[in-house]
C-alpha cells in the first residue's frame, strides 16, 4: 500500500503551536531565579508562575471547548496563539508580580484551547488510515520543547536576561500566527447538538485512556519534577543538565518510533511504553554509584515516555467519536491536574520517604495503566 504523503506544512505548524505551548508553560522554570529577583519574590513564589498556568488549562479546558464548539477551528486557533502572544508579552514587560501571574493565567487558558485543538486538526488534515503519523508530527513539538527549547531559553535568559526569552516567544507566536493564515486549513466547528461531557464519557473506551492519562502522567511527574533532587541524592547533581539532555533525545526518538507505527499498533505501543517506563523506574530505584545506570536508565525513561502524548491523544480521539473534541478537552484537563498532583505527591513523598521513593511510586502507579490499556478502542 502506498504510504499518504503528509501535509507537512500545515502539521508542522500545529508541532509549532505545541513547542510554544510547552515552552511558555515550562521557561519559567529555567530562569527562576532572575525572574523572581527581578519581581521582587522568593523563588517558591516565583514557581507559582508555572502553576497558575497549569490552573488556567485545567478549569478552564472543557468550558471553552464546550462554549466554541461551533466556531471555525482555524479562527479558534488563530485566537489561542494570539493569546500566548499577548501573554507573553506581558510577562516580558511586567515589574508587578500579579500582573506576570494573570498574563499567565491567559496563556494557559490559550493552551487548554491548542491542546484541545491539535490532535483534531491533525486528524482532520490526513485520510483516516494515517491519522495517527499526523498526530506524532503535532506532538513532535513537545520532546522538541523540553530536550532543545528550554535549554535554549534558558542560555538566552542567561546571557541577555529572562526577558528577552519571553520576547522570543512572542516572536515566535507572532510568526505562528502567519503561518497558520497560509498554510492551515480551515474546518467547521461542530454541531450544536455535539455531545457533551456526559455522553463523551459513555463511550466506549474513553474512561480507560483517561485513566492511563492520570496514573501515567501523575507517576512521570513526580520524578520528573523532582529529578535534580533525586540526581543530587545519588552523587549527580552536576549533570542535570545532561540528564536532561539524555531524556529529551531519548524523547524525540520514542516519538518517531510510535509515528511510525501508532496507526497499527496503539495499544501495543502503549504497553510498551509502560513496560519501558516501569524498567526504567525500577533501575533508578535500586541504589547504584553507577552513573552509566542512571544514563541508560534515563534513556528508556524519555524512550518510553516520548510517544505517549501521541498515544493518548489518538486514543482518545478514537474512542470520542463524535465527542472527540470534548474528550480532548477531558484529556487536557486530566493532564494538567495529574501534572500539579505530581508536585504535590512527590513533595510529600519527598519529605516522607526521600528521594528513593519517587522511583518506586512510579512503578505502583504504573500497575493501573497496565490494566486500563487492555480497555483501550484500538488494537
Amino acid at each position: 500500500m502506498t504510504s499518504v504523503r503528509l501535509p507537512l506544512g500545515a502539521l508542522l505548524a500545529l508541532t509549532t503551536a505545541a513547542f510554544v505551548t510547552v515552552l511558555t508553560e515550562a521557561l519559567p522554570a529555567g530562569v527562576l531565579p532572575a525572574l523572581s529577583a527581578d519581581l521582587g519574590v522568593g523563588e517558591s513564589a516565583a514557581g507559582q508562575l508555572v502553576t497558575v498556568y497549569a490552573v488556567g488549562t485545567a478549569v478552564t479546558a472543557i468550558p471553552l471547548v464546550a462554549a466554541t464548539a461551533s466556531w471555525r477551528r482555524k479562527r479558534l486557533l488563530l485566537i489561542a496563539v494570539v493569546g500566548f502572544a499577548v501573554a507573553n508579552t506581558v510577562t516580558a514587560v511586567s515589574s508587578w508580580f500579579p500582573v506576570a501571574l494573570a498574563a499567565r493565567f491567559v496563556a494557559g487558558v490559550a493552551a487548554g484551547v491548542v491542546w484541545a485543538l491539535l490532535a483534531g486538526y491533525a486528524r482532520r488534515l490526513v485520510p483516516a488510515e494515517s491519522a495517527g503519523r499526523a498526530i506524532a508530527v503535532v506532538m513532535a513539538g513537545i520532546p522538541v520543547a523540553l530536550s532543545l527549547g528550554i535549554p535554549a531559553g534558558t542560555f538566552l535568559g542567561g546571557a541577555v536576561g529572562w526577558r528577552a526569552a519571553f520576547w522570543v516567544m512572542t516572536g515566535i507566536a507572532v510568526v505562528l500566527v502567519g503561518w497558520v493564515l497560509l498554510a492551515v486549513p480551515d474546518f467547521p466547528g461542530e454541531p450544536s447538538g455535539r455531545p457533551r461531557v456526559a455522553a463523551a464519557v459513555r463511550m466506549p473506551g474513553v474512561v480507560a485512556v483517561l485513566v492511563v492519562t492520570a496514573a501515567f502522567v501523575l507517576g512521570h511527574n513526580i520524578l520528573y519534577t523532582y529529578i535534580a533532587t533525586f540526581l543530587g541524592a545519588v552523587g549527580m547533581g552536576g549533570s542535570v543538565d545532561v540528564v536532561l539532555l539524555v531524556f529529551g533525545v531519548a524523547s524525540i526518538a520514542g516519538i518517531w518510533l510510535v509515528g511510525a507505527l501508532i496507526d497499527r499498533r496503539l495499544r501495543a505501543l502503549t504497553v510498551a511504553a509502560t513496560v519501558l517506563v516501569a524498567v526504567a523506574a525500577g533501575a533508578l530505584g535500586v541504589p547504584a554509584d553507577s552513573p552509566v545506570v542512571v544514563y541508560a536508565a534515563v534513556a528508556l525513561w524519555g524512550l518510553g515516555w516520548g510517544g505517549v502524548p501521541t498515544l493518548l491523544q489518538t486514543a482518545v480521539a478514537h474512542a470520542g467519536g463524535p465527542a472527540a473534541d470534548t474528550a480532548q478537552a477531558m484529556l487536557v484537563t486530566l493532564w494538567n491536574a495529574a501534572m500539579a498532583g505530581g508536585g504535590v505527591v512527590g513533595g510529600v513523598l519527598l519529605a516522607a520517604a526521600g528521594p528513593g521513593s519517587l522511583p518506586w511510586s512510579v512503578l505502583l502507579l504504573l500497575v493501573p495503566v497496565l490494566v486500563a490499556v487492555r480497555r483501550f478502542p484500538v488494537r
